[in-house]
């Protein structure tokens, strides 16, 4: 009696239905693609892949003017990419979280952000 293995979840495959989503303007949809995809390529290891589909995922947020979700995602995007030390990815991200704190008002927030980006601007450019 054979025993059916579980389909293994393709994080390539998702992230790509998540793109093709995004680019026919379902954001809603792609949303969930990149978080999934991100879920998976972390789970495997890879986090550049996982703050790029986390990166990709808060966008989706930002453009449906969901600006606390997409600044958390661009957050916690930023903070995988430092755990392999992909500076410069992470700079756009915290740029992309101060957007989403500038479209809210929140301005204790932005001037935290804003610090923080300089140390690493700073420090990237040190290389």
């Amino acid at each position: 009696m054979e025993s059916e293995q579980p389909t293994k979840e393709d994080p390539i495959k998702i992230h790509k239905e998540g793109t093709a989503l995004s680019d026919l303007g379902k954001h809603d949809e792609a949303l969930e693609k990149f978080l999934r995809a991100s879920e998976l390529y972390e789970k495997e290891g890879n986090y550049f892949d996982a703050s790029y589909a986390l990166f990709k995922a808060a966008e989706c947020n930002y453009l449906l003017k969901e600006y606390d979700p997409a600044a958390e995602r661009f957050l916690k995007a930023a903070d995988l990419a430092l755990k392999k030390a992909f500076d410069r990815f992470a700079i756009s991200a915290l740029e992309y979280a101060l957007d989403s704190y500038k479209a809210q008002g929140k301005e204790k927030e932005q001037t935290e952000l804003t610090k923080r980006i300089k140390e690493l601007k700073e420090k990237a450019s040190a290389f």
